[in-house]
């Protein structure tokens, strides 16, 4: 059975996607005129926002939703790869 995504879906996932990336920009520091230090645990919940904004373009946009079960969980596995090795570098 064919799923079909309707356009009120495909517009909410754009507007949380459109929040989650105003959310990561104000957590950044560097917005006003002091410097600016690194931030593990604001680094790591950009990382966990870009994890969910990849799943939802994955799964919404390329569709992927509608896909094999073989091909969602390939899919998630390797956004948690490619986000875990991200992070990995950042912490290591």
């Amino acid at each position: 059975m064919l799923r079909t995504v309707s356009a009120q879906a495909t517009t909410t996932v754009w507007l949380l996607l459109s929040v989650i990336t105003l959310l990561s920009w104000a957590l950044a520091p560097g917005h006003g005129e002091t410097p600016v230090s690194p931030s593990t645990p604001i680094t790591v919940l950009v990382v966990l926002l870009g994890v969910v904004k990849g799943r939802l373009i994955v799964g919404y946009f390329m569709e992927v939703r509608t896909a094999p079960r073989r091909l969602r969980i390939a899919t998630d596995a390797w956004l948690v790869v490619l986000w875990g090795a991200v992070l990995g570098i950042y912490l290591w």
